[in-house]
This record gives C-alpha cells, structure tokens and sequence, in this order.
C-alpha cells in the first residue's frame, strides 16, 4: 500500500495531473489508503528545504571539468507540484521512510542465514549477504535491498503482502515464493499460490511453478519446478538450464566466499542439483566436474573456469 500511496503523490503533485476521478476511486477503495497518502504527503512537507522551489535556483548547466573540452551539458529538468523533481521525490520520501523509527533493517552476513517470523503469520527465510527492511507498523510490507529471501505468506485478500524490489513491487496472492536481487537483476521463483508482478503496472500474474528475471536480457517468465525454488533451505541449488553467471552469485551467497569465474565459464549453462557444504574445498571438489568446471582457490576466494581439472 505504502508503494500505490508514494505512486499517488508523485501523480498529484504534477501540475499536469487531471486524473483526479481515479485518485478519488483509489482512496475510497481502502480507509488505510487516504491515511498512507496522509503520511507520505507529511514526510514530504519537508522537500522546499532540500530541493529549490523554481528552476532559476539551478543552474542551468552542468560544470565542465578544466580539461573537458566542448559545450556545457544542459540538464532538463520536470518540476512537480512545490518544486520537487519525480525522482528526487521518490528519493526523499524513501530515505524519510527508512529513517522512521517503526521502519526495520535486516542485514545477514554471506554465509549467514537467518528466518524471521512476522505477527500476521508470515515467515521470511533470508539467505547470506541480504539487507532486507520491514515495518514494526506494517506487517504486510517488505524492502529486498539486496540479496535473497524466501517469503511463506499468510494470504489476507483484503490486505495483500507486498515487497519493495528496486523499482517493481510483488504481492501475493497466497502464496511461497522466493527473491533474488542484485541490483542489475532480480529474480522470483513461485511455489505456491500465485504473486502479481506490478499489480498497478504489467499486473503479470506468476503461479505455482512459474518464474520471472528481470535483468540485462529484458524482462521474462519461464517455467520453473516448485521444489527448486527456495531449495537453498534445504542445503541444495537446483537448476534448469542457468547461467553459470547465476550460479555463481548463488554460491558466493549462500557459503559467504569470494568468488570469480572466467569469461568461458559464464558462459556456460547448467541443469541438475548442487549439494551445499560450508566447507568450500570439499564444495567445489563435488561441485565444480558437475558443472564441468574447474575450482581454484586464490588468496581472496575462489575462481571458476571451463573445463573439468584437478581442484585446487
């Protein structure tokens, strides 16, 4: 809700926005609504003082470095409503928002697994190196900043869980599905039940066995086995044809090691299931012939580089 409210601000404070009827409908769809909208709108009470009310205030290009030759870089710049830029909006809000007391974070080390259970009956398993924020007065919320969770949500038709992902925003449906996101990609995998993917946008509608990535290839849906999604809870990674790219970022996450792969290697493809072990020699000496890799330990870490070898 707090995601629809914060869309809603930025819209209204347009001085181009005309569509007030929908404003109208969206807050008499939920009591909660108009208090979220409330809330947002008072954090942003704030913004004169940060931002410059008119464009005079700034300059009109950007400064050119002593020895960067040519013509000064213009910016455009959209005003909203008191002064504030769409994307500077968003930025103060959030950052508002996160600074609240009621707001929550939860940072777990590579290597590191923690599970958190909510009061309305939610648990979220959070894999190695993820910060995840929640709401001590909102229940039905959830930021992935970065890394990997599992969520088994209790399904409320009248109060759906949402979670923050970057710019896009899941909500269940009844449902156990699991995130990744790393900042340039994200990926869901659904086991149970059913999420929506941007339900005031696409509105994609992901069931039981069906996944979604969302990175440098563009946005897509596949098919994905239920038993493999969320698998690293039970000590394994299982795969259908992944990316050793992917792979790789899994593994580094989930045994909290420094790990690298060769050009060659992340390339590669994948299908089959990964055993974890914490102990990472005995790891890849399983691990890496399976992908038809070698493993070799560096001072920091490990690489990853095409072609079955002797481990090292």
């Amino acid at each position: 809700m707090q995601e629809e409210a914060l869309g809603w601000v930025i819209r209204t404070r347009d001085p181009d926005f005309v569509d007030w009827e929908a404003f109208t409908a969206w807050l008499e769809g939920d009591p909660a609504r108009a208090a979220a909208y409330d809330a947002l709108m008072a954090a942003d009470a704030d913004l004169d003082a940060i931002i410059p009310s008119s464009p005079a205030a700034l300059p009109a290009a950007l400064p050119i470095a002593a020895n960067d030759p040519g013509e000064p870089r213009h910016r455009t710049w959209r005003w909203v409503g008191g002064g504030a830029i769409a994307a500077a909006l968003v930025a103060t809000i959030s950052l508002s928002m996160m600074n609240r007391a009621d707001i929550y974070t939860i940072t777990t080390r590579p290597g590191e697994t923690q599970t958190i259970a909510l009061d309305d009956g939610t648990r979220i398993d959070i894999n190695g190196g993820t910060t995840l924020r929640l709401d001590r007065n909102d229940t039905r919320f959830a930021a992935l900043d970065s890394g990997e969770a599992a969520f088994t949500v209790r399904h409320d038709a009248a109060d759906p869980f949402r979670v923050t992902v970057g710019d896009a925003v899941f909500e269940d449906a009844g449902t156990v599905f699991n995130i990744v996101y790393t900042g340039r990609a994200t990926r869901i995998g659904v086991s149970e039940g059913k999420v929506i993917y941007n339900p005031q946008a696409e509105a994609i509608s992901l069931p039981a066995g069906r996944a979604l990535a969302d990175d440098g290839d563009g946005l897509r849906v596949m098919d994905v086995a239920p038993a493999a999604v969320a698998s690293w809870r039970q000590g394994r990674l299982v795969y259908a044809n992944a990316a050793v790219a992917e792979i790789s970022q899994d593994i580094a996450r989930s045994l909290g090691i420094a790990l690298t792969t060769t050009p060659g290697a992340r390339a590669m493809r994948f299908t089959g299931t990964i055993r974890l072990d914490k102990d990472p020699a005995r790891f890849f000496a399983g691990a890496a012939p399976l992908m038809g890799l070698s493993a070799i330990r560096t001072g920091n870490g490990w690489v990853l580089k095409e072609g079955n070898g002797p481990q090292s």
